[in-house]
């Protein structure tokens, strides 16, 4: 029987905009990019040019650092342009998308029947190894490290997330395939987080994995949260973790010896018509899904991602490398009469100064205004009420802030990534911008004592 975790700190941001279960397939995605900016730390070599000719899982580029790293085409196509910004640093390599779906040739084997180099050395010609996410730090893993363990959240608990479920259902067996690949990664377990209520869905049929329940508010999906309440990470620690709908990507490869890209995102948010999935390739231009999909009534913010943690793009833009999920809400660029003391009868809020404890379950229409800007940092208690993990952020962002390694390493630091303190800079009335601090404390810890 699997293990129940009740997690009571947590917030759900309710908003409208949640997508229907239903996914469409007709759209036609005209270019797909890779962006070595969804990679932290990766310094990019680029092996293509304008006009060469590629096919799904090519080589795009690689990491300087990390040879054995390497990014593949999402899809068939010519490489229509590669896009530079300051300091000629790559943002972009643009691929016109022929249609045809062509496939590099890999070897059709079954992992269960492969030593772990093998698969290893597979997942890293196709590409597919940059998928695997290294704890701490969030960054792509080395090939030469032997996790502790692999984990997997099987849900998602951000506002508006897609529903896994949902996505994998009728795909058990390429799901199957890809846990036994990465079974053989780790002399550990895979752990897969459900929520109780999916506790006889599709996780259930699933071999070669280890199943646990995580009841809650967000973030209980998040899959730090879940390594914190199964196996902390200490110094010296590493384990592995992948999104479901990755482990997909690699089933179809050992299953069919090509490379298929293709996966459902959920378009979302309150500016969208109708809010549904759509079955698109990997890095899609998200222009071709936002023609007929937004109202156009105000001016509207996209974001690749959810609202807490995605990243804000353009209409012309693509998906995100690690991105399951598009969300369109209005712009917050206005200012209000009497500002924070203005009566809000129509705003969310974890404060009971406005009225939205009143109505739990009302879905709310958020847009970005941040109301307000950034002020003194004092100790609030807000952070802990919406962190579910045993450690004092507060005291962690001070640290971070004075470059103080030991006491980063003391509070905590191999524990967490962005995404996991996404909420206590939503709730934070100083208006700190704990994500951006957070990743530059990872980065000086990567800076002087390695990843």
């Amino acid at each position: 029987m699997s293990k129940v975790i009740n997690l009571k700190r947590g917030l759900n941001i309710r908003l409208k905009g949640e997508a229907d279960q239903v996914i469409e397939t007709t759209v036609r995605i005209t270019r797909v990019a890779v962006k070595p900016t969804d990679f932290f730390s990766l310094s990019p070599k680029i092996v293509v040019k304008p006009g060469q000719q590629v096919k799904a899982g090519d080589p795009i580029f690689f990491d300087k650092n990390h040879q054995e790293i390497q990014i593949t085409a999402p899809s068939s196509g010519e490489v229509l342009e590669i896009i530079r910004g300051e300091r000629r640093k790559v943002l972009e390599i643009v691929i016109q998308v022929d249609g045809k779906n062509e496939s590099a040739e890999f070897i059709r084997q079954d992992p269960l029947k492969l030593s772990r180099d093998e698969i290893k050395d597979h997942l890293i010609k196709s590409g597919l190894w940059a998928f695997l996410k290294q704890r701490p730090y969030g960054i792509v893993a080395k090939s030469s490290d032997n996790p502790r363990h692999i984990f997997i959240s099987g849900f998602d608990s951000a506002p508006l997330a897609p529903d896994y479920e949902f996505i994998l259902n009728g795909q058990a067996s390429t799901f199957q395939t890809g846990i036994n690949a990465l079974a053989k990664l780790t002399q550990g377990d895979v752990f897969v987080g459900i929520r109780p209520e999916q506790a006889n869905g599709f996780f259930s049929a699933i071999k070669n994995i280890k199943i646990n329940q995580f009841s809650g508010p967000h973030p209980a999906g998040n899959v730090g949260i879940q390594i914190h309440q199964l196996s902390p990470i200490s110094k010296g620690d590493i384990v592995w973790t992948i999104n479901p709908q990755e482990v997909l990507f690699i089933g179809r490869l050992f299953e069919s010896g090509k490379i298929d890209f293709s996966k459902v995102v959920a378009l979302t948010g309150s500016e969208v018509f109708s809010p549904k999935y759509y079955k698109v390739i990997h890095g899609a231009c998200i222009e071709d899904l936002l023609i007929k999909a937004t109202k156009k009534e105000t001016n509207e913010r996209f974001i690749s991602g959810n609202v807490l943690t995605g990243k804000q793009i353009e209409a012309s833009d693509f998906l995100g490398f690690f991105d399951h999920q598009i969300t369109v809400i209005p712009e917050g660029d206005y200012y209000e009469f009497l500002g924070w003391a203005m009566p809000r009868l129509n705003k969310f809020s974890i404060s009971r100064s406005y009225f939205s404890w009143l109505s739990p379950n009302k879905a709310y229409r958020a847009d970005s205004n941040v109301n307000g800007e950034e002020r003194a940092y004092v100790v609030t208690g807000q952070y802990e009420k919406v962190l579910p993990m045993d450690i004092l952020p507060v005291f962690l962002m001070k640290a971070i802030i004075a470059e103080d390694i030991d006491k980063m390493e003391q509070l905590g630091i191999y524990e967490v990534i962005e995404e996991d303190l996404a909420l206590c800079e939503y709730v934070c009335t100083s208006k700190i911008e704990v994500q951006r601090i957070l990743r530059d404390g990872i980065s000086l810890m990567i800076k002087e004592l390695g990843s």
